[in-house]
């Protein structure tokens, strides 16, 4: 339940973060009135859609300085290099500066790509399959089994993502802290085959949690069985506060490196929800010796980012001060909608489900009664309610507990985040009262 615990520590970063369902009460929802309720929902004839965390319109327009950048005449980098033309596969020095510090990469060990961190975690996958990592005794597509361990509830992009190249996803809960480190600890110390765990560190998609210092240090100083194992490290929210209550994530790559495991950090970032979805800039921080086995791969597919865009980038964000002014107005506009969510659920939900309160990121995490998420979203879509499908946040669509549904309020309207929370709270309800 969304209540106070005071017999308990406080949540992390004011996130509660109880996925467990259980002692939720279904006993209090009268069938016959959720049903008049939800009838009652079809006939208003709903087309609404809370299905995907993009920036909305309103986010998108304020980048739309990009779009007089760099100017007619002004295509010259800080270094000389004239961004129209080939070369620089590591990216412009004066973006990588203004993002190392949100990132915690030094400069001179973080790259600035294409437009999607996704399409750089891809890659990553894909060279590690056909070529050698730093430490490993062979390429991965020569291994009998390959595994990754799967914080769940988590993305769905990063388990369609090595799902596709037959990669067995292991999964671990997800605590208020971060994922369970005693489990991970055991899988990646026992079995070789466990190559890479996904980590979405800080406002984590879609519980919202920041992972806690002591489970940063555990991550990067555990023994693994395997050499080549990797952390993919998907800080996409390094700046996405919505609160001025921004909690601290601990340096992974510093910690690593300090524990002489500098090579088993891969980290990844974008400006995908700073600036244009569409059009931003990804970043890949590592060590030395994981960047040179990376550039010598990418090397061979491109001779450089599009560095224009690059600049462009460089010039509109300016600096780290200008890179968190702008998401404050982010904030600004998303803010009231994560607001709104808490407040309905807390009116409609309070004594029948458990959600979490992010102050930060893209999305809360919704707990219903076990057995009912799926049929709540069936109910929600049969109502003119698109949600995301349930089991989307673990592995192969299937939640054991078929309990978690990822809500996503940024793209709409403030109206229609009210008004798909409030159609959501009907059918859970009625799939409570149905079950019960």
């Amino acid at each position: 339940m969304h209540t106070d615990h005071p017999s308990q520590d406080p949540p992390r970063n004011g996130i509660d973060a109880g996925f467990s369902v259980d002692g939720m009460t279904t006993a209090s929802v009268d069938v016959d009135t959720a049903r008049r309720d939800y009838a009652a929902l079809v006939d208003r004839g709903l087309s609404l859609d809370i299905t995907r965390g993009k920036p909305s319109p309103e986010q998108l327009d304020l980048a739309n300085g990009l779009l007089t950048l760099p100017g007619d005449g002004s295509f010259k980098a800080e270094d000389g290099t004239d961004v129209r033309n080939y070369g620089g596969l590591k990216g412009l020095p004066e973006l990588r500066r203004i993002f190392a510090g949100a990132l915690q990469v030094p400069v001179g060990q973080l790259l600035a790509a294409g437009n999607s961190s996704l399409e750089l975690m891809h890659d990553a996958v894909v060279q590690a399959l056909l070529s050698k990592l730093p430490g490993a005794e062979r390429r991965w597509a020569d291994e009998p089994t390959l595994k990754f361990l799967a914080p769940v509830p988590g993305y769905d992009r990063h388990f369609a993502l090595t799902e596709r190249f037959g990669i067995e996803l292991v999964p671990v809960a997800m605590t208020a802290e971060g994922p369970d480190m005693d489990a991970v600890e055991t899988l990646v110390a026992e079995d070789p085959a466990v190559k890479g765990i996904w980590c979405v560190p800080k406002y984590s998609n879609p519980t919202g949690v920041t992972f806690s210092d002591d489970v940063v240090k555990r991550l990067a100083t555990m023994r693994t069985a395997a050499p080549d194992f990797r952390i993919f490290w998907d800080n996409a929210y390094a700046v996405h506060h919505l609160t001025d209550d921004e909690p601290a994530l601990a340096d992974v790559l510093a910690l690593a490196t300090e524990a002489g495991n500098a090579d088993r950090v891969f980290v990844f970032g974008s400006t995908s929800k700073i600036t244009y979805a569409g059009a931003g800039v990804g970043f890949f921080g590592a060590s030395e010796a994981n960047l040179a086995w990376w550039t010598g791969n990418t090397g061979k597919r491109t001779i450089g980012p599009d560095k224009v865009n690059q600049l462009r980038h460089a010039l509109f964000l300016k600096d780290e001060d200008g890179v968190r002014a702008h998401m404050r107005k982010h904030a600004e506009i998303i803010g009231p909608k994560f607001e709104a969510v808490d407040r309905i659920l807390t009116e409609e939900l309070k004594d029948l489900a458990s959600w979490t309160k992010p102050t930060g990121g893209y999305f809360i995490s919704l707990t219903v009664p076990k057995g009912t998420a799926k049929e709540v979203v069936r109910l929600a879509k049969e109502a003119g309610v698109a949600l995301t499908p349930a089991g989307a946040t673990h592995p192969h669509g299937a939640d054991p507990d078929d309990a978690v549904i990822r809500i996503a309020p940024t793209f709409p309207t403030l109206d229609v985040v009210e008004e798909a929370v409030r159609a959501l709270a009907v059918c859970v309800r009625l799939a409570a009262a149905e079950r019960a």
